[in-house]
């Protein structure tokens, strides 16, 4: 057996006024827009991160991102308004960044050390 896709959901209480924080975290627009309450992004060849309107489960997701180059991929959130918190070494395995969406849902950022 093998798994082909990844789809992740992030709960927000409200899907219009979290879309433009997305935005700003991938620098474009939704990929796709199956229905009036969730938008989607794709974020590696075979992931999907979704967001899709759901007060009751809203700001208690934490979703990790692993990017090729940490410290450019925070310098260019930055640039686009959306802050980082400090990017911290993970013992020998690499190094991650936090970043709180508008519901506290938690999207860390990583990038695993070369082996």
């Amino acid at each position: 057996m093998t798994m082909d896709v990844l789809f992740a959901s992030v709960p927000v209480a409200d899907l219009s006024a979290s879309v433009g924080w997305y935005e700003l975290l991938f620098g474009r627009g939704a990929d796709i827009v199956p229905n009036p309450n969730e938008v989607m992004w794709s974020v590696a060849e075979s992931g999907w991160l979704y967001v899709i309107e759901d007060p009751q489960r809203a700001g208690k997701t934490v979703v990790t991102i692993s990017v090729n180059n940490l410290d450019q991929f925070v310098a260019d959130l930055g640039s686009r308004g959306i802050s980082a918190g400090p990017i911290q070494a993970v013992g020998d395995a690499g190094q991650k960044a936090n970043l709180v969406d508008t519901d506290g849902n938690v999207i860390s950022l990583i990038q695993v050390a070369a082996t």
